[in-house]
């Protein structure tokens, strides 16, 4: 049985830090194993300019433990009001590396958000032209459209017909939860990607719901039935490179996600890499899993990858479930995956 397992440091292609006190309390969670983060610009308010990306770039920047090399990897939130020759020169200048797409009330602070694709479609194109990533989250939010369906309807109205329209734009498909999104990604041949979260490989819709509500469990997308994990397990342990990680992390406070009306998000940073490995032991596939945490997602964005490396070793004993993190907001749950974890990154 193999019991240490070297990788290209990992990076993460969707974080939630959040600000404040959050921010300071989880980042060490994700800079003490990741290279670098896509940071999400879901704030309140949004970060929309180049210059809301400096601000919160050096936030960021003097929340890091001193002797880190953690980068953050900044975003601008799409509005039908941004202005395109501000993200071209955010991005020209190296200060942002993609833009986020959310539809407008699909998650968490996302009223900001397009409510009409084509009212940003000169964005796109000027996007298209510079090279500049579009992140999407793939969800409708049409209230007659079922939860659990919203990501296909999702590619089938938004996402397809905007690829065709700006065939140059690069996109990639956030925390994919369904088959059909699955399906999709692999049926392109350039400029498509998709991220895959650690938590939807391991929990299906029966997690959240069976039994009693599980607020910790609930997350935007939604997590789907028992045949979908399966696709999204086959995909995250293909080999595929147009499949990376992208934990979409999400810190709540407990008093925000156990109440009657719960915020969306599995704040997965602590233990993340320990999940995948044991998804991937699981899935025999161990020797893929540096190229979906470490390689696939530099290739797509590119950047170099990570020079330096780390350590997983698997213990003979069950490991600590973690618990909570202190902030100085009110504790924040970390994501239980169900099961005893094996595998840690050596310190």
């Amino acid at each position: 049985m193999t019991r240490t397992l070297t990788l290209t440091r990992p990076d993460d292609w969707h974080l939630h830090l959040r600000d404040g006190a959050v921010l300071r309390a989880v980042l060490p969670e994700t800079a003490r194993d990741f290279g670098r983060a896509i940071i999400m610009p879901n704030l309140l308010p949004p970060v929309v300019t180049g210059a809301d990306a400096a601000a919160y770039r050096a936030r960021i920047m003097a929340a890091l433990p001193a002797d880190s090399t953690f980068e953050p990897l900044m975003t601008l939130y799409l509005t039908e009001e941004t202005d395109p020759d501000d993200v071209v020169a955010a991005h020209a200048s190296g200060l942002v590396t993609a833009v986020k797409l959310y539809p407008a009330g699909a998650t968490t602070n996302s009223a900001s958000g397009v409510r009409d694709v084509n009212r940003v479609r000169g964005v796109l194109e000027a996007m298209a032209e510079a090279g500049v990533p579009l992140c999407v989250h793939g969800e409708v939010t049409d209230p007659d459209v079922d939860i659990f369906d919203r990501e296909a309807v999702f590619i089938d109205r938004v996402l397809d017909p905007l690829r065709r329209a700006v065939p140059g734009l690069r996109v990639v498909l956030e925390h994919v939860t369904t088959a059909d999104g699955v399906d999709y990604v692999m049926s392109a041949q350039a400029g498509l990607a998709g991220t895959i979260t650690a938590h939807h490989l391991v929990i299906n819709r029966n997690h959240l719901l069976v039994g009693g509500i599980r607020p910790h469990y609930y997350c935007l997308p939604v997590a789907k039935r028992e045949s979908h994990r399966q696709a999204l397990r086959r995909a995250a342990t293909s080999g595929d490179a147009r499949f990376f990680l992208g934990t979409d992390s999400a810190p709540h406070t407990d008093g925000n996600k156990e109440t009657a009306c719960g915020c969306a998000g599995c704040f997965t940073a602590p233990n993340a890499l320990s999940i995948l490995a044991h998804v991937f032991e699981e899935e025999g596939a161990l020797d893929r899993l540096e190229g979906f945490t470490s390689r696939h997602g530099p290739a797509f964005y590119g950047l170099p990858e990570n020079s330096d490396t780390i350590t997983l070793t698997r213990h003979e004993t069950a490991l600590p479930a973690a618990d909570k993190i202190a902030t100085g907001d009110g504790p924040v749950t970390v994501f239980d995956p169900g099961f005893a974890l094996h595998w840690a990154v050596a310190r």
